[in-house]
């Protein structure tokens, strides 16, 4: 299945990062697999109608995180899945997420309680990753 990327200029979150996290989760998800070529730095960028730039530094990062690996001449080739990478890798994302919404609920100013007992709900109503597997 090709990469397919989406962008959104309201997202409030950098083109690059936007690039990096959906090639992360597409690689996560087993939905680009160990030693696919990615698009060249070039051709993502046109297609996306973003600056050649801003694909270098998403690949970049995404090379620096284990994900990818530049083979000089032929392009950008995904690492094969590290069990315990990925897995830190998607713990450390949690973590960020759920320090997002302490954040928040401490804004709004709910009790400890009150914030387990959306994070129980959440967890019994979610389906989303039920269904992936």
């Amino acid at each position: 299945m090709p990469l397919t990327v989406v962008l959104s200029n309201t997202a409030g979150v950098p083109i690059y990062e936007q690039i990096a996290q959906q090639v992360r989760d597409a690689i996560l998800t087993g939905q680009v697999e160990a030693d696919e070529m990615l698009p060249s730095i070039r051709a993502l960028a046109r297609d996306l109608r973003v600056s050649v730039i801003t694909t270098t530094r998403a690949y970049s990062d995404l090379v620096a995180d284990g994900f990818l690996a530049n083979v000089p001449g032929k392009g950008y080739f995904v690492l094969p899945r590290d069990s315990e990478l990925v897995r830190e890798q998607v713990l450390r994302e949690v973590e960020e997420h759920l320090d997002r919404a302490v954040e928040r609920a401490r804004l709004a100013q709910l009790s400890d309680e009150e914030l387990h007992d959306m994070l129980q709900t959440i967890i019994t109503t979610s389906t989303t990753f039920k269904d992936k597997q």
